[in-house]
C-alpha cells in the first residue's frame, strides 16, 4: 500500500498560538498543498466552527488532494444518528472524514466521565454510522501510547473495536508528544500483529520527538502518517511533513511525491509560513533559510572543494540554496563566494578580498552584523570595489517628537534634507515615533527624484543593544528587512544612537533597492 499522507495545518495547525486563517486563507494553502501532492487534507471541524464549513463549500477536492473533514465520535448518551457533531460531518460532504476517541483509560474515566465500555460502543456507534452514510473513516486514537502504557489491553480494545466498526485508518497519536520513539516502534509493531486495519501515526513535538517517532513509526510498518507542513499546532506543534517527507523520499527511498514537487517543499513551506504570518526558523531541516548555511571558514572551505563535506543533501533536491555567511569568523572562501557575484576574477589572496575581509573584520567589532544583512553586506563590497555609486546623499535630518495625552502615545516630525546630484530636496512628515517619521521624510524626499520607491515597505525592524561604549553609552544594532514586492533584503546600521543606528540602515535599504532596480 502506497504510504498516505494527510495535511492537518488547517485543523491542527490552527491550534498553534498566534495561528488563525480566514477562509481565503485556508483556500490558497489547501491549493499549494494540492500542486505539492498531499494526499489528504484535513481542513477544519465543521461542528465547531462555521468558518470551517463555509471552507468545505468552496474548496471542493484538489487535482490530487481530497478533503478530510474532523469531528470527534458521537457524545455521550447521544446515538450516533441524532449527534449533531457527526450530522455536521456528513454536511461537509467530504469523501473521508476523520473521527477521534479515547483510547487511554484514564481519559475515557476522569474527562470524558465514562465507563470503558460506553466509551466502545461510542467509537462502534459513531464509525459504523458515517460508513453507513458512504464516509471513509479515519479513527484517531487519541492519547494512544499513553493508554497503551497504562492499559494495553483496553487500548487495543478501542483499535480493534474501530476496526470492526469499519474504519480504514487506525491512527495512533501520540496528543501530549511525550513519547520516545523506541516505544513508538514497539506499539506500532503490536498493533500490527493484532490488526489488519492500516495504521497510521498523528505526533506531537512536546519532547523534541515528533519527526523521530514518525519515521520509527514508518519503520515499524504504518502507511498513514499525519502532520502539519511546517509543524505548527497545539502547543509545541506537530510532527513536520517538510521534515517528514523529505527524509522518507531523500533517505528512505519512499516516493511520495515527483522529483519536481518535492524541490518545491521549501517554497511551500516558506508560502504557507507567509499566510500564517510566522517567520519559518531558520534553523528548520531542508527548508529553513539557515539548513544549507555555512559560517565557520573550515566548514565554507570544505563545501567549496565538496558540498557533501558538510551537506547531507544537495539543497536544490528540496528546492533551498548554499548560503555562505559573512562574519569574522568566516574566513576568505565565505567572503570569496560572495565577493565572486560581482567580480568572478577574483580569488582569496587579490588585494580586494583582503581588503573586504580586513573591513568585514574592524566593522564586526564595531557591531556590525551582516550575516543577517546580506545587502548591506553586498553595498560594501561594491563601494570596496569601486562599482558603486551614491544615488543620494542625507545633508541633514531633525526629529521632533512629543507626548499625546498623558503619555499615551507619541507623535514624531521628521525633517530632512537630501541631495541628489546637483538637486535639493527638504521634505518634512509626521509618524508614529521617530524612526516612521524619518521613514516617511526621507521616503517622500527620494520619491521626487526616484518614483519607482513607491513600491518598497519595511517588512521588518529589529533593535538590539550591543555593548556599551562606556557607563552610560551602549552601542546600538539596527536590523531592517524590506520588500518591493518581488524581492526581500536585508540592511543594517549601527552607532551609539538608535536614531543614527536607524538612518544607517534605512539609507543602505533604499540605496539597495535603487542599485537592484536599474543594474
Amino acid at each position: 500500500m502506497k504510504l498516505q499522507i494527510l495535511d492537518s495545518t488547517l485543523r491542527d495547525g490552527v491550534q498553534g498560538e498566534g495561528i488563525s486563517f480566514s477562509v481565503q486563507d485556508k483556500l490558497k494553502i489547501f491549493s499549494a498543498l494540492d500542486k505539492f501532492g498531499i494526499d489528504l487534507v484535513e481542513a477544519g471541524n465543521p461542528f465547531s466552527n462555521p468558518k470551517d464549513l463555509e471552507f468545505f463549500k468552496k474548496a471542493g477536492n484538489g487535482t490530487t488532494a481530497k478533503l478530510v473533514a474532523f469531528g470527534s465520535t458521537a457524545h455521550k448518551d447521544v446515538a450516533a444518528r441524532d449527534d449533531e457533531n457527526l450530522a455536521a460531518l456528513l454536511k461537509a460532504g467530504t469523501e473521508y472524514v476523520s473521527v477521534f476517541g479515547k483510547a487511554w483509560d484514564f481519559h475515557v474515566d476522569s474527562i470524558l466521565n465514562a465507563t470503558l465500555q460506553q466509551n466502545l460502543e461510542m467509537i462502534e456507534d459513531s464509525i459504523a454510522f458515517l460508513r453507513k452514510n458512504g464516509r471513509k473513516v479515519i479513527f484517531d486514537a487519541e492519547h494512544f501510547f499513553d493508554g497503551w502504557k497504562s492499559n494495553p489491553e483496553y487500548a487495543m480494545q478501542v483499535l480493534k473495536t474501530a476496526e470492526k466498526a469499519g474504519a480504514c485508518v487506525l491512527c495512533l497519536c501520540d496528543t501530549n508528544g511525550g513519547t520516545f520513539p523506541d516505544d513508538v516502534k514497539k506499539a506500532v509493531k503490536e498493533v500490527k500483529k493484532q490488526t489488519a486495519c492500516a495504521v497510521g501515526i498523528h505526533a506531537h513535538n512536546d519532547n523534541g520527538c515528533a519527526a523521530a517517532n514518525t519515521i520509527a513509526a514508518y519503520k515499524a510498518g504504518i502507511t498513514h502518517i499525519q502532520g502539519t507542513f511546517i509543524g505548527i499546532g497545539e502547543r509545541c506543534g506537530n510532527a513536520s511533513l517538510a521534515t517528514a517527507i523529505a527524509n522518507l523520499q531523500l533517505k528512505l527511498g519512499e516516493r511520495i511525491v515527483s522529483d519536481k514537487q518535492l524541490s518545491a517543499l521549501t517554497d511551500t513551506a516558506r508560502y504557507i509560513a507567509e499566510i500564517a504570518n510566522i517567520k519559518l526558523a531558520t534553523s528548520m531541516p531542508y527548508v529553513g533559510a539557515g539548513a544549507f548555511s555555512h559560517k565557520g571558514g573550515m566548514h565554507a572551505d570544505g563545501v567549496a572543494k565538496n558540498p557533501a563535506s558538510f551537506e547531507h543533501i544537495p539543497p536544490e533536491k528540496v528546492g533551498n540554496e548554499r548560503r555562505y555567511l559573512i562574519s569574522e569568523v568566516s574566513g576568505r572562501t565565505a567572503i570569496l563566494s560572495a565577493i565572486k557575484r560581482f567580480d568572478s576574477t577574483l580569488d582569496k589572496n587579490s588585494p580586494q578580498t583582503l581588503a573586504i575581509t580586513e573591513k568585514l573584520k574592524r566593522l564586526e567589532q564595531q557591531g556590525f552584523q551582516f550575516e543577517a544583512a546580506v545587502a548591506s553586506f553586498d553595498m560594501l563590497v561594491l563601494k570596496e570595489l569601486g562599482r558603486f555609486k551614491p544615488h543620494f546623499e542625507i545633508d541633514y535630518f531633525k526629529i521632533i517628537s512629543s507626548r499625546i495625552e498623558n503619555g499615551v502615545a507619541e507623535k514624531a516630525t521628521a525633517l530632512i534634507k537630501i541631495k541628489v546630484g546637483d538637486s535639493y530636496e527638504i521634505t518634512a512628515d509626521e509618524g508614529n515615533g521617530p524612526v516612521n517619521a524619518i521613514d516617511k521624510a526621507l521616503r517622500k524626499a527620494l520619491e521626487v527624484f526616484y518614483p519607482e520607491l513607491k513600491a518598497m515597505h519595511l517588512l521588518d525592524y529589529k533593535v538590539r543593544v550591543i555593548g556599551g561604549a562606556g557607563s552610560t553609552a551602549a552601542v546600538t544594532r539596527v536590523i531592517i528587512e524590506s520588500t518591493d514586492g518581488d524581492n526581500v533584503w536585508t540592511t543594517v546600521g549601527v552607532s551609539d544612537d538608535i536614531i543614527s543606528a536607524s538612518v544607517a540602515a534605512l539609507s543602505d535599504s533604499l540605496e539597495y533597492m535603487l542599485y537592484i532596480s536599474n543594474k
